[in-house]
């Protein structure tokens, strides 16, 4: 009985190795290997000099009318614009006159996987890679009249266009001519170190009625991810939305395109944001009570060919001719720290992906931080985590090893037993259970105390994972990013001499296949390995060393070693 259900754990445990492994290929930009998917990617395509119909300041992608309060959803017909582009210490970006969108946006401190080149997170150019940000202003009624909105040409006005040593601030701004008796300027607030971009928006009522107007700000993606698979291994790709009310809410693509998809109901509080591994893109209402507090609406669509879009649509007080209504937000484009994050806005922080074992996960990132910043090197703060997560559960692997080392001893006795009762399975049976109470040994007593670690290995690869501290951080020599593999296959064969050895102390199975089995899976692991990250390699060998050396211990005290 024993026997069957180290095997079975086995088998779990390997088959979770595998999958993670597989999502970890997907990571890195190759295709599955286990669990391809059947479905193609789809590429977002978008209709070139189209000229989109436009009622209400509605235009929309396939050229119709649309109804009063719908946001904007594609391009206008091309027409002369200015492609503004501003410089900062951490964006190369470039804003487009028409609507003033940020179609593209470099993130200066971070390269790509290959190191050749910026980390790009808006782009306009390639439609299978679409992803912009939008604002503009809608009527609240059917009145006929349209508004400002992301189609509408605007003017840049004059001023620097690059951050100087020592500024600290760079404004750039837009201002539409009238639509609908409003004119509409955007200005970006650029700071110096600062991922969060200020956007104030300006709406004057030059017509002599009042208007009543909503701002939308929104987030277009081409919506292609990273196949997954039945554990949902990969991080999170796709639109969220947060209220107070609601909490964090994930609006999966699938389930948009499917109709499936509700978002948060209207409310005084939140914000909507585009998630990837690694970066997120976000519009706040935040900078003064009076946009904090504005009523809103969340909403989601999907364009068709492969474009998804994510809104928050802001009510405007009336504006009476003559006056101008001014509203803050911010326009969060950057890498996925969590502090900052938290800093920024109530649950912003949620769109680090953890996977289900968040709650394992956010301490143990938090003990990791804590690490770092004693040590200064992400890779012995990893190695200094294990000690620390080894000591937690000291007394817990004393027993599971206890157990362990008992069954060793015994083992001999099992042998010739199973020898002698091979032809008596049900006899053999009660035999086994006999020496098991006998000698007060329980055979479950070494698998519990490690299943229960389980989750913690596994919220450990999730941080490491969505961790964007991971990316491109060294540790020594030849590790230079311990979010990719080890370049030179040190540690992969490392890991396995270690796994080896731990099998050597272990109790044989009776069973030959078995036995034959426990040596086989660490050398079917350390293929896997060769692909994993080297900070999880570099935990897992961690683990493995302080593992040996207090099951050694045991073994040696107990005077089975080698047994």
């Amino acid at each position: 009985m024993n026997d069957i259900r180290r095997t079975i754990l086995w088998v779990i445990f390997g088959f979770s190795l595998v999958l993670l492994w597989d999502q970890w290929q997907v990571f890195n930009g190759n295709k599955p290997t286990f669990l391809p998917s059947t479905k193609p990617a789809a590429v977002a395509t978008a209709p070139a000099g189209t000229t989109p119909a436009a009622s209400n300041g509605v235009p929309t992608a396939s050229g119709t009318t649309g109804n009063a309060g719908a946001v904007p959803t594609q391009a206008a017909a091309a027409a002369p614009r200015e492609q503004v582009v501003v410089t900062t210490d951490l964006f190369k970006a470039t804003i487009d006159s028409e609507g003033g969108t940020v179609n593209h946006l470099e993130l200066q401190k971070y390269d790509e996987e290959d190191r050749t080149k910026r980390v790009v997170l808006f782009e306009n150019g390639s439609p299978a890679t679409r992803y912009v940000a939008q604002t503009g202003l809608l009527n609240q009624v059917d009145s006929g009249d349209r508004f400002p909105n992301h189609l509408t040409p605007m003017t840049p006005k004059a001023g620097p266009r690059e951050m100087a040593n020592g500024q600290n601030t760079l404004e750039v701004s837009f201002e539409s001519a009238p639509v609908g008796g409003l004119k509409y300027t955007k200005t970006y607030v650029f700071h110096r170190g600062d991922y969060a971009i200020g956007v104030r928006h300006e709406v004057a009522n030059v017509s002599d009625q009042p208007r009543d107007a909503q701002l939308y700000m929104q987030l277009l993606r081409h919506g292609t991810v990273a196949a997954g698979t039945m554990f949902g291994t990969n991080t999170f790709t796709g639109p969220a939305a947060y209220t107070n009310e609601k909490k964090f809410h994930k609006l999966d693509f699938k389930d948009i395109a499917k109709g499936k998809i509700e978002p948060p109901p209207p409310a005084n509080d939140g914000w909507i944001a585009m998630v990837q591994h690694y970066f997120a893109s976000a519009w706040l209402l935040k900078g003064d009570p009076a946009s904090e507090q504005l009523r809103r609406e969340f909403r989601v669509k999907d364009l068709g060919d492969n474009l998804f879009t994510v809104a928050m649509v802001a009510t405007l007080p009336k504006i009476a001719p003559g006056a101008t209504q001014t509203v803050s937000s911010v326009l969060f484009a950057g890498p996925q720290e969590e502090k900052k994050l938290e800093a920024l806005a109530p649950g912003l922080d949620l769109v680090k992906d953890y996977g289900i074992f968040a709650i394992i996960s956010k301490p143990l990132y938090w003990l990791l931080i804590q690490l770092h910043g004693f040590l200064g090197n992400w890779g012995w703060a990893i190695v200094a985590l294990v000690v620390l997560l080894k000591a937690a559960f000291y007394w817990l692997n004393a027993k599971a090893y206890a157990s362990m080392a008992k069954m060793k001893a015994i083992n001999p006795k099992i042998m010739e037993m199973r020898e002698r009762l091979k032809d008596k399975p049900q006899e053999m049976q009660q035999e086994m259970m006999r020496i098991y109470k006998t000698e007060k040994v329980n055979p479950m007593g070494g698998c519990f105390p490690i299943v229960i670690q389980i989750p913690v290995f596994i919220a450990l690869y999730w941080v490491l994972l969505s961790s964007v501290e991971m990316r491109h951080a060294p540790w020594i020599g030849w590790i230079t990013d311990l979010s990719a593999p080890d370049p030179w296959y040190i540690l992969p064969v490392v890991m396995t001499a270690t796994s080896l050895f731990q099998t050597w102390l272990n109790p044989t199975p009776p069973d030959p296949m078995q036995a034959k089995l426990m040596w086989i899976m660490p050398l079917a692991f350390s293929v896997m390995f060769i692909f994993f990250p080297a900070g999880l390699v570099l935990y897992w060998i961690t683990n493995n060393v302080l593992s040996i050396a207090q099951q050694w211990f045991i073994n040696k005290r107990l005077g089975v070693l080698g047994k």
